[in-house]
């Protein structure tokens, strides 16, 4: 799955936020920002007089390095026995699985929340059951899904930094123009992007919506009613009516009514956003394009909706993000602890996180918050959020959709393969990968 992140705002901005944080350090920073007060913890010691010093690995550079820094500044400013340090890793999780039978593991990891299930088994992360517990930390002040999704086996490995999910972007100049409204239903979906779809002989000049990610399948599914796997969660379960029902949505979209052909968007050129220079009325993407989208202003007026639901109704949305996972192999797991939560619990904190980030942040507390309240752009993806399911948890879901699924729904959007061998061809290639990789190795 992809991995977003927001621009960072203004300077300005962030020294203002920073300066605030700056006054209230000793009394908000410290504490757990529940809507329940927080139980006294144990503060770490500094070691001989001087601050204990923890490692924080992640892998994001550039502007995502620069938010993470501010952060690790804010929290050493806080206080005087942790020091934080950041240090961007290349090819993170490889270079964590040598560190943590080698020794030199990090104390505190950036963590894409899909690969819990997978490394958890390894005994490379430790559980925060007992410090949460200890701490008062409250689990109903994050998204259920996001917790889910960094648990396994009745055992909590971190806290949720980011959530996000899909919603369903669309231009509203084209809508005004055509005397539209964005669609709610699926019909109401495939009526509006044929209406807006243009056609000039066999060239196509403007797609009605975006077909060209075989990825989202999932999502599709759940707007169907369906589900990727069984009750036992031990085998797929799309081959059926419902998977049939996403894949004849399609099927009529661009082969019959043919808002999109695929290759369109790449067809463009590098570097061109079809939806920024009017070449595509809607499409399907995150809050991480909000900002990117903005910035043109009423060169692209466009609105954002949850998605349209399936044919009975059913809703669907896939939830994704990060959090922050204590390593098994660190030498200060308290003082990693303190870190993550004075990040992830304190709702100063987590704002000052997702105001310069422009992330929705997993901690919902902070989603009261006039930044948020106040700006209508936020709403369509929060409402998803209230129904966005994550991923199965299997380790080797991933592999089961990336092997086995996508490349035989690419083989049925490419026009060389029916809807009924598509999906019987992904069941039994993705049951196989699924049984392959039943055990993390």
């Amino acid at each position: 799955m992809k991995k977003w992140m927001g621009l960072a705002l203004s300077c300005f901005m962030v020294l203002s936020i920073l300066a605030a944080c700056s006054k209230n350090n000793d009394n908000n920073a410290a504490s757990s920002g529940n809507s329940s007060p927080a139980k006294e913890s144990s503060s770490p010691k500094a070691e001989n007089g001087k601050p204990v010093e923890i490692t924080f690995w992640g892998d994001w550079g550039g502007e995502g390095q620069k938010q993470f820094e501010t952060m690790v500044d804010a929290f050493n400013k806080s206080q005087d026995k942790i020091r934080v340090k950041y240090v961007l890793q290349q090819d993170m999780i490889t270079k964590f699985l040598t560190a943590a039978t080698s020794g030199g593991s990090p104390d505190i990891m950036f963590w894409d929340r899909w690969r819990t299930d997978l490394y958890a088994p390894k005994n490379v992360l430790h559980p925060i059951n007992e410090y949460m517990d200890r701490d008062g930390i409250n689990k109903g002040d994050y998204y259920d899904e996001a917790l889910k999704e960094l648990s396994h086996d009745g055992k909590l490995y971190g806290l949720p930094l980011t959530v996000d999910a899909r919603a369903l972007f669309y231009n509203k100049k084209m809508f005004a123009a055509a005397n539209l409204q964005p669609p709610t239903t699926w019909e109401e979906l495939a009526t509006d992007a044929k209406a807006l779809t243009k056609w000039n002989g066999n060239k196509l000049d403007v797609a009605g919506f975006s077909l060209g990610d075989a990825g989202l399948f999932n999502m599709y599914l759940q707007q169907a009613g369906g589900r990727m796997m069984n009750a036992a969660n031990d085998a797929t379960d799309f081959n059926n009516e419902k998977g049939i029902s996403v894949l004849n949505l399609w099927d009529r979209m661009l082969n019959q009514d043919k808002v999109y052909k695929i290759g369109f968007e790449q067809g463009l050129g590098e570097g061109t956003d079809a939806f920024v220079t009017g070449k595509l009325a809607m499409l399907y993407t995150g809050p991480w394009m909000l900002s990117t989208y903005k910035k043109f202003g009423q060169d692209l007026d466009f609105g954002v909706v949850p998605p349209p639901a399936g044919p009975n109704g059913d809703k669907g949305s896939v939830m994704g993000g990060f959090g922050l996972v204590i390593a098994e192999g660190s030498k200060h797991k308290d003082e990693a602890w303190e870190f993550e939560k004075w990040w992830l619990a304190n709702k100063d904190n987590v704002l000052l996180w997702s105001k310069m980030s422009l992330n929705i942040p997993g901690f919902k507390p902070a989603l009261d918050d006039p930044f948020f309240k106040d700006d209508p752009s936020w709403k369509p993806f929060l409402d998803t959020l209230e129904f966005a399911k994550i991923r199965p948890q299997h380790p080797g879901y991933s592999v089961m959709e990336g092997d086995g699924l996508v490349p035989n729904l690419q083989l049925f959007l490419e026009g060389k393969q029916d809807a009924a061998t598509t999906l019987k061809k992904a069941q039994e290639q993705g049951d196989r990968l699924l049984k392959d990789n039943a055990e993390a190795k």
